[in-house]
């Protein structure tokens, strides 16, 4: 008889283990600790999440996996492997980077925003995100979506007195519970129809489901998608987006907008790539039409945005984000058409590094100008070489990296990637869409990018970098240029290893 007792591969889970128990610590010590000594909780977390960021380089050598049936090793609920791995490192460097804009946004906040709570928050959040893209069982990854989600509703509505933060905590809770609800009530019918959660049996099972359970399993495929779309923001469940960005601290923004799409975008790859390849005649097409709707959407959303208006700069990152996770449901459905899911999948992996690495940039600068200009206009940014020529270069790279213009090479290079898959698979109508949406986003960059080195309105405001803010610019960029010269990098790195 073999043994129920199983020994736990500490190694394989330490990242998410190590975020989330800093978190507890931090908690902890904040009833300790006088308001004076407050800011050390910001330097302990960034710590620990920089420790459980290196904690991915011994898990390189090979798969490992923890959590499995008795009985059948081979089926587990928690897995390491390079597609963990690349998520992972995209989820805590991005962290990392969104924790040291929090440390100036706190100093900045004073006491409208609880420090102790705040970094728990953060921590719990990140901790949630680091776990989904090993989760192997439907359970896991419905634990793991929530661990994420609900902190963060949290951290968009904790700014004390703040009428429009508590209004987009609402807006985010709202649609994230009925995103949940309906994937749980897809997940539940395919449970019902497969009899088991993880997600290799379900492939295996659904194939062969009893003729009578087979629209139960379909439905379940439909609304467990549906679920999913909510949480990557693909239209017409995007809604959210622009008063949540504007509603949130600035680095809770950030973090949404990268963090947040890595979250949505490899629970729907588990979902979709691994959990239901037998069904790729029902989410291909569906997946199709929604990355058409959403970079169409996202874009034009982005291009009406007035300069002089209050918040448009963070609204017209809020709908870039938008048209960007078009671009990165693309490869996702272009896997549905293809023999070479894997390269797909890597397609989309590619691209959401090039993502991460230039929009945390853009919103660091953002957080740079914000702290003089309170509305964070367009317009605000107008001069800004004159001011600080260094950071105007910086933003005017990153804004020319998302829109995939030289010298923004890694853009360019992630855009010709996420072609190439829609084409491979046959989707020359998308590959066509998203072109078009390519050069209608070229025009809102290139007139912000204009705006950075025109002639300034009165006086140049100078910007004070403290030196977490200078941290993340100066990362950002190092990886942008990088990346932007050696752009071969990314696709090695993002062999997914899914199958």
């Amino acid at each position: 008889m073999s043994s129920l007792v199983q020994s736990v591969d500490w190694l394989a889970i330490a990242p998410p283990t190590i975020a989330a128990v800093v978190g507890v610590v931090v908690l902890v010590a904040d009833l300790f600790i006088g308001e004076t000594r407050k800011p050390l909780l910001g330097w302990f977390s960034v710590a620990g999440l920089a420790v459980a960021a290196l904690m991915l380089l011994p898990l390189l050598d090979a798969d490992r996996s923890t959590f499995c049936l008795v009985g059948d090793t081979g089926v587990c609920s928690y897995t390491a492997d390079r597609f963990t791995l690349v998520i992972q490192f995209l989820v805590l460097g991005g962290a990392l980077l969104a924790a040291l804009l929090s440390v100036t946004a706190l100093k900045d906040a004073g006491k409208r925003l609880p420090e102790g709570e705040y970094w728990f928050l953060f921590l719990s959040s990140t901790a949630g995100a680091a776990l989904l893209p090993a989760s192997r069982d439907l359970a896991t990854l419905v634990v793991a979506l929530e661990v994420a989600s609900l902190p963060a509703f949290a951290l968009v509505g904790l700014r004390r007195g703040d009428r429009r933060s508590s209004e987009a905590a609402l807006k985010f809770f709202l649609s994230s519970v009925t995103a949940t609800a309906v994937s749980l009530l897809g997940i539940s019918f395919v449970y019902a129809a497969t009899g088991t959660l993880h997600l290799t049996r379900v492939a295996e099972r659904i194939q062969n489901v009893d003729g009578q359970l087979h629209t139960l399993a379909q439905t379940g495929v439909v609304l467990t998608l549906v679920g999913f779309a909510f949480k990557t923001a693909a239209v017409p469940f995007h809604f959210w987006v622009p008063d949540t960005y504007v509603g949130a601290p600035l680095p809770i923004a950030a973090y949404l907008s990268v963090i947040g799409k890595a979250v949505g975008f490899s629970g729907l790859i588990l979902v979709t790539v691994v959990a239901l390849p037998s069904y790729a005649d029902v989410w291909g097409p569906a997946l199709a039409v929604l990355a058409a709707l959403t970079m169409t959407v996202g874009n034009v959303g982005a291009l009406r945005q007035q300069a002089a208006h209050a918040y448009s700069a963070v609204r017209l990152l809020a709908w870039s984000s938008v048209g960007q996770a078009g671009y990165l449901l693309v490869p996702i459905a272009a896997a549905a058409y293809t023999d070479d899911a894997e390269k797909a999948i890597g397609s989309t992996l590619a691209y959401a590094l090039m993502y991460a690495a230039v929009n945390l940039g853009a919103f660091a600068v953002a957080a740079l100008v914000g702290r003089t200009h309170r509305l964070n206009r367009v317009a605000d940014y107008r001069g800004l070489y004159a001011a600080s020529p260094l950071t105007a270069l910086l933003l005017g790279f990153f804004l020319l990296c998302l829109a995939g213009l030289p010298p923004g090479i890694i853009g360019l290079f992630a855009k010709v990637t996420v072609f190439s898959a829609a084409v491979d698979a046959g989707l020359g109508w998308l590959a066509v869409v998203m072109a078009v949406n390519v050069v209608i986003a070229l025009v809102y960059y290139l007139q912000w990018t204009a705006l950075l080195f025109r002639a300034p309105e009165g006086e140049p405001v100078k910007h004070r970098l403290p030196a977490p803010l200078t941290a993340a610019i100066a990362l950002t960029g190092v990886l942008g240029v990088v990346l932007s010269g050696a752009p071969q990098l990314v696709l090695r790195f993002t062999d997914t290893g899914l199958f």
